[in-house]
């Protein structure tokens, strides 16, 4: 999976932390403490799709972000391809050409709405495409798919997206049950939960709907983890950085009380 690391990095705070001295860890399942391991909510083995799912993530997406969720797409689907990397290379799609159209998942301009061009697409004309997604922050995103252009015009790519309100704020996950973090705008989804909507409007009629059950299921329970972790966490306050031009004055007004 082009030098992969399934396991998730540790920031050293957090539920999603890889290592720690006296933690345990399940390295032969979902790479996460055994207290809030995943193995229970994943498929037993990766599910087969006729879709071909490629993420181009970008290279901090995994080392500095402990709730990525990469590592659990990795183990439940056979048919994912990570691809590590800041723009898109013709090798970065499947090894040899798909029969099936390409389609890449991002809510730009010139996107359609997915389940609108599945709608308008007669089943043989899609089948068994080949699903493209960017993964990092949405700057790391933006940069990307600009980036990436020319190799996505030779490939003919079909520019399609969920749909996103881009007039209302985002949740958090105290406020839906599948948000990792707070998102910039309403619709605005994670990684996994992107790639479940997509494989339920591809994937043929009855096995899309069991994709994304199980993908969503082990996405609840990973934010769910999450939420306890933060309910129970004790935040120290912030140290209130003051502005140069302030401290100045200050100083300025204490001299001058002393020549008083």
């Amino acid at each position: 999976m082009d030098d992969f690391d399934p396991v998730p990095s540790d920031d050293g705070d957090g539920p999603a932390a890889a290592s720690s001295p006296g933690r345990s860890i399940c390295h032969a399942g979902c790479g996460r403490p055994s207290r809030v391991c995943l193995c229970p909510y994943l498929p037993p083995s990766p599910l087969p799709t006729s879709t071909i799912v490629v993420i181009l993530h970008h290279p901090h997406a995994l080392r500095r972000n402990p709730l990525s969720t990469l590592p659990l797409l990795a183990r439940s689907l056979s048919n994912l391809r990570l691809v590590p990397g800041r723009r898109l290379l013709p090798s970065s799609t499947a090894p040899a050409p798909t029969p099936g159209p390409v389609l890449l998942l991002y809510p730009s301009p010139a996107a359609s709405d997915l389940a609108t061009w599945c709608r308008s697409t007669p089943r043989p004309l899609r089948a068994a495409p080949t699903l493209l997604l960017l993964d990092g922050t949405w700057k790391q995103a933006r940069e990307m798919h600009a980036a990436s252009l020319p190799v996505l015009s030779s490939l003919g790519v079909v520019p399609v997206a969920l749909p996103v309100d881009s007039c209302a704020d985002g949740d958090s996950m105290f406020e839906s049950d599948l948000v990792v973090r707070k998102e910039p705008r309403k619709g605005c989804v994670s990684t996994m939960e992107a790639v479940a909507r997509a494989l339920r409007l591809l994937e043929p009629e009855g096995k899309g709907a069991m994709v994304e059950e199980t993908l969503l299921g082990v996405l609840r329970a990973m934010v769910a983890f999450q939420t306890e972790h933060l309910q129970h966490r004790t935040v120290k306050p912030r140290v209130k950085m003051r502005k140069k031009k302030e401290l100045k004055r200050e100083e300025e007004m204490q001299r001058n009380a002393g020549l008083m």
